[in-house]
């Protein structure tokens, strides 16, 4: 069942919403909503245009960094389909 949330804002924050998420191919419905329920499941409110990294994702890339930093799990450069096939049979 759905029901209606008023909310106050200024008009050309609105209008100016309803233009993003429409150039995204979104309903401003739609993004309200997959806000809603990130904020229910995270029981966390974020302002940020930057996109935020969970602590798993932090904790992988660190991982990888650290190999990186040694040289360590690296594949070679491979320039061709060919290459990078011969290459992963060789593994």
């Amino acid at each position: 069942m759905n029901t209606v949330i008023n909310i106050k804002t200024k008009k050309d924050l609105k209008e100016n919403a309803q233009k993003t998420a429409q150039e995204l191919g979104l309903s401003l419905s739609a993004v309200l909503n997959a806000y809603l329920r990130q904020f229910v499941r995270n029981k966390a409110v974020y302002f940020s245009v930057a996109s935020q990294m969970t602590p798993e994702l932090e904790n992988l890339l660190g991982k990888i960094e650290y190999d990186v930093q040694r040289g360590r799990n690296l594949s070679k450069p491979v320039s061709s389909a060919k290459e990078m096939k011969g290459y992963l049979s060789s593994l």
